[in-house]
């Protein structure tokens, strides 16, 4: 695979504040990176660093074979950015506003109208093309930002908070067309967001970010497995396990963990010889076991075990 983006001990500062500290990664063309963690972990300034909006303190970074440095202007001209903010312009209508940016882009004439016309159809804005953007909701400016972000059909997307205040459908449609561009079109794209259901969808890798400092970063099996041992799996029992139903299996060889859930219960085990085990135990008691379905642990389940384990370290909640 090819890399599109590489950095390397990225740091940068403002004042006294340390917004970004040795960041290293490496992420292949064609990959969704899910940029994860509070307010203030520094998700904003790497978008900026690799774009070439800032230049880093230390380090160095390379975006499609460019250094943002050196070659911030020709980088620009081959990335979209989402921020979120959507910075349109509200004396403009919604079609004004991608005319403008078109013809920045080099899109003209027929190239360009012809482009904004599929973008405002594709993002459902197509009945709003004339209207002012001063009076569209929250949604509406997303969506018109986005199509924006695309109008010159970049290799590489930075994506701030894509979905924030969208209905449900247009959030689906969103996410299909993230995955799409990345899947099917080959684009890569690194999303920032505070959805981590969303991320789970998208991302083929995860960078947990804190108070500057890169504190997991790869795929989310890989890192789950680096988390836990065992196995996870959740039997249906048709309803929910009694407690003392709990007890007797937490006591039992190679069950790690074991807690009721809505309609059984989600163990923890060392090996499939343990699961057959809590299985044999539960049909012994005659307590009826309707199914047992491995359960992966999601990017959701891995964000947070990163989180429990940075602040139990003793650093400092945000």
């Amino acid at each position: 695979m090819t890399v599109a983006i590489e950095a390397h001990d990225l740091t940068r500062s403002f004042g006294e504040n340390v917004a970004l500290d040795g960041l290293t990664f490496q992420l292949e063309v064609g990959e969704v990176l899910a940029l994860l963690g509070p307010n203030g972990a520094g998700k904003t300034t790497t978008v900026r660093l690799l774009n070439g909006v800032l230049n880093p303190d230390r380090g160095s970074a390379r975006v499609l074979g460019l250094d943002p440095v050196a070659d911030g202007e020709e980088l620009r001209r081959r990335t979209g950015v989402l921020t979120e903010n959507a910075g349109l312009d509200d004396r403009l209508t919604a079609r004004e506003n991608l005319l403008f940016v078109a013809r920045i882009r080099g899109l003209r004439g027929e190239e360009g109208a012809s482009r904004v016309d599929d973008l405002l159809g594709r993002f459902g804005m197509i009945d709003r093309a004339d209207d002012k953007v001063q009076g569209f909701s929250t949604g509406q400016r997303k969506r018109l930002a986005l199509a924006r972000a695309l109008l010159h059909d970049p290799e590489v997307l930075f994506l701030d908070e894509p979905t924030s205040g969208l209905d449900p459908a247009a959030t689906r449609d969103v996410i299909d067309l993230i995955g799409s561009l990345a899947t099917e079109r080959g684009r890569t794209v690194v999303l920032c967001t505070h959805f981590l259901g969303e991320a789970g969808r998208l991302a083929h890798r995860m960078a947990v970010l804190h108070h500057g400092h890169l504190h997991a970063y790869g795929r989310p099996d890989e890192l789950a497995a680096q988390l836990w041992d065992g196995i996870d799996a959740d039997l249906d029992l048709g309803a929910p396990a009694d407690d003392r139903t709990v007890a007797l299996l937490v006591d039992l060889d190679g069950v790690q963990a074991a807690e009721t859930s809505a309609n059984g219960l989600r163990v923890r085990v060392q090996s499939r010889e343990a699961m057959a085990a809590v299985v044999a135990m539960l049909v012994g008691r005659e307590v009826p076991v309707y199914g047992a379905v491995p359960r992966t642990p999601t990017l959701e389940d891995v964000y947070f075990a990163v989180e429990a384990q940075f602040r139990s370290r003793g650093a400092p909640s945000e």
